[in-house]
């Protein structure tokens, strides 16, 4: 009998047998097709493009996707009632302008809702949908018409097919730390908030971080951006198996940490499919994203830390029961996501989850990886509690706080 111990065979045969469990798993729970929009004009590529054929005053309009520090200089030219004209005039092509001022794109991503609330309202009565048709137009007018209440400070918003959004939480302006919540599969407008098990949807991740952060750190200058600003993947199938979505997501992730406002420290939270945009991304960020944390993590597209060619600290977390820990790690013609970022050989600082339970418990109050988050998000890195007693995750910090 053939011994294949420690052999290329063994490692062939494992390699077969994950690949069919990730079929099984695909088989079992459905091929997701690419879902398509309604319609074929996008209304943000139809804004930008009145935009770059629009005036202020007698000057051109700066091409939409110029760097984000051209366009915030640009802004900074105009006086508030120009600046204003042209969020009431253009109000999804400032929304979403990177390098725009937080507080105008607050202001342009509050009129384009009430627009696309309009649109919504009127395709509930649209006799060509079917009923379920109407109803998801009833449940997407009502959740822009909670979007657009006073206190909400909406980053971005684009309402095209499942539609993207990103809200903050703080002062954005005045933070000495900025946070950013990026979240994995079947996020979308729709869900995007939640009201049972609000902690697993992105506003409630990024509400419970932000009351964490000021726990641990009364006075720190934080804010948090719960970003769903690019198309994830639906369900556990193909899109969630491949890095499609998060190729675009992560070009997506990097132009929006370029454009906020300052040098702050930014650190990142990605969950689920979300740390395989982080891991895509990671390459390409600017130095002022300072951590990454993943959690329940099925791969960053990378062998290693070392492999994501960033200067960032690589975090990762996962709680005892997460099912993600049974998705194989492996990356094969395209399927997958790579190693395990909480195993050893990966060389991520693992983080405690202790309290935390299932895949997307991570941010409920009273467990350690929030309360890890939360140290992170201050710069508190000598506060942070390892997955082993050992306390490897802390190498490198001193008993004082990082600054």
């Amino acid at each position: 009998m053939t011994s294949f111990d420690s052999s290329p065979q063994l490692n062939a045969w494992r390699t077969l047998l994950a690949l069919a469990v990730v079929f099984v798993m695909l088989a079992t729970t459905g091929w997701t097709a690419v879902r398509h929009n309604r319609g074929d004009a996008s209304p943000l590529e139809a804004a930008r493009s009145a935009w770059e054929h629009g005036h202020i005053g007698k000057r051109p309009l700066p091409d939409t996707d110029a760097p984000a520090g051209r366009l915030a200089h640009f802004f900074t030219t105009l006086d508030a009632r120009q600046q204003n004209r042209l969020a009431a005039r253009y109000p999804l092509a400032v929304g979403n302008m990177n390098g725009a001022p937080a507080t105008l794109r607050y202001r342009a991503n509050h009129i384009a809702l009430g627009q696309a609330r309009t649109v919504e309202r009127q395709r509930m009565h649209d006799k060509r949908l079917s009923p379920l048709g109407q109803q998801e137009a009833e449940r997407r007018m009502k959740r822009f018409g909670v979007m657009m209440r006073p206190e909400r400070q909406v980053f971005a918003f684009d309402p095209m097919g499942s539609g993207r959004i990103a809200e903050v939480f703080g002062d954005l302006d005045k933070a000495r730390r900025v946070s950013v919540i990026v979240p994995g599969v079947d996020t979308n407008v729709l869900t995007f908030e939640r009201t049972f098990r609000k902690n697993s949807a992105p506003v409630g991740m990024a509400k419970s971080l932000y009351r964490e952060e000021r726990s641990v750190k009364p006075r720190a200058r934080t804010a948090v951006i719960a970003w769903a600003d690019y198309t994830a993947p639906v369900g556990i199938g193909v899109d969630a198996a491949t890095a499609m979505r998060a190729e675009d997501g992560s070009k997506r992730l990097d132009s929006m940490v370029r454009g906020l406002p300052g040098r702050t420290p930014v650190a990142l939270y990605c969950h689920s499919y979300g740390s395989v945009v982080c891991g895509v991304a990671a390459r390409k960020l600017p130095p002022r994203v300072t951590d990454i944390t993943v959690a329940g993590s099925p791969g960053m597209r990378a062998d290693s830390a070392s492999q994501l060619g960033t200067g960032a600290r690589i975090w990762a977390t996962r709680d005892g029961d997460d099912w993600i820990q049974d998705v194989p790690n492996m990356e094969f013609g395209g399927l997958g996501h790579g190693a395990d970022p909480v195993a050893a050989g990966f060389g991520a600082r693992v983080l405690s989850a202790a309290g935390a339970r299932g895949h997307t418990g991570y941010f409920e109050p009273g467990t350690e990886s929030l309360r890890n988050f939360a140290e992170i998000g201050t710069g508190a890195y000598d506060g942070v509690r390892c997955a082993t007693e050992d306390d490897a995750c802390r190498k490198g910090f001193s008993g004082a706080a990082a600054a």
